[in-house]
């Protein structure tokens, strides 16, 4: 079946794919509340604006 080697390699590898998977995950959620948060400020901005003028 499968050598020492070839298990530990597998192991290896499942763990660098699965962090991979969650710091995409963290990365991409991060730059989701970033756009967010930058919306709904211009969103603001634009409303106190308008309420100025």
């Amino acid at each position: 079946m499968f050598e020492f080697q070839q298990f530990i390699a597998f192991l290896i590898g499942l763990g660098v794919l699965t962090m991979g998977f969650w710091l995409m995950f963290f990365l991409v959620s991060f730059v989701f509340y970033w756009a967010a948060g930058g919306a709904i400020d211009l969103i603001k901005e634009r409303k106190a604006k308008r309420e100025e003028a």
